[in-house]
């Protein structure tokens, strides 16, 4: 059994949210400025080239790219032969005192509020993070964290669909989605998609496809067609950088799948804004 200090991992998700918060992930860099290669319109590509302007800045002073500097929401796996020391100390107290940490430290907005309907009051710490756990082998933690903005997850969208539904109707329902969000959700996307599971673990695993590289594809060549199909179609609608027109208004589009019951076809959709910033550390 390997014991991790309770006080290094609030100092590793500390810099963390810094760093999520300030260095655009390469993949998506990369991915924007191919899109600027790409964009026949003129002034899309100028839009394209300001936000990969922005990220460069932003990297260089280590000041967030989005004065929205999200909801943190933590993808955590553990290993089963790890313990946190001193004993009664727990790895979510860590990670929400590295958040709370971090978002001071970083002189970052703290967009999370207590209640959702009586008294919205700010916690005045971005915490409580949303942390979803998966036990694994071995005596490593490896965390990564989403910082995800208020605009984007706005528009994301979950349906329950006859199990006899085509996958052209999936199709069309994901694309009316991304329509709907329009220039609401910042775009260019990043557009996670869940199919399967159940009600919570479809959306869980559409919000677990935006921290896919923006190169990969889906493992199955059934989704990985899908996925190009999708983007496709997506960035036909028009919409562009910052809902001005373009032929860039996603750079990825990521399924993600679960078996489900006979009965269903859980679909979700969690859309990304431009600022896609995510970041991982293992211990």
């Amino acid at each position: 059994m390997r014991t991790i200090p309770f006080e290094k991992i609030v100092s590793e998700v500390e810099k963390l949210c810094i760093t999520a918060a300030a260095v655009l992930p390469q993949d998506v860099a990369a991915a924007l400025e191919q899109a600027a290669k790409k964009e026949s319109s003129n002034s899309a590509k100028k839009i394209l080239n300001q936000l990969i302007e922005n990220a460069k800045i932003a990297k260089e002073k280590q000041i967030p790219i989005c004065q929205d500097t999200g909801l943190a929401v933590v993808f955590l796996q553990i290993g089963s032969q790890t313990a946190i020391k001193p004993a009664g100390k727990t790895i979510v107290d860590a990670i929400n005192a590295g958040i709370a940490r971090g978002y001071e430290k970083g002189f970052l907005r703290k967009s999370v509020v207590a209640q959702p309907l009586n008294n919205r009051k700010n916690t005045g710490t971005n915490t409580p993070a949303i942390i979803h756990t998966e036990i694994i082998g071995g005596d490593k933690i490896k965390i990564t964290l989403l910082a995800k903005g208020g605009g984007c997850e706005n528009k994301s969208q979950f349906k329950m669909f006859l199990p006899t539904d085509s996958a052209e109707k999936i199709s069309d329902w994901i694309v009316k989605t991304v329509s709907d969000a329009g220039a609401d959700a910042c775009p260019p996307f990043v557009i996670g998609v869940g199919l399967g599971g159940d009600f919570e673990q479809c959306c869980l695993l559409s919000k677990k496809a935006l921290t896919r590289k923006l190169d990969s594809q889906n493992a199955d060549p059934f989704y990985a067609q899908m996925e190009k199909q999708l983007l496709q179609k997506i960035n036909s609608l028009g919409i562009g950088p910052s809902g001005l027109g373009g032929d860039t208004t996603a750079l990825a589009v990521s399924i993600e799948t679960a078996p489900c019951h006979i009965a269903s076809l859980p679909a979700a959709v969690n859309i990304e804004c431009h600022a896609h910033r995510h970041s991982s550390i293992e211990i």
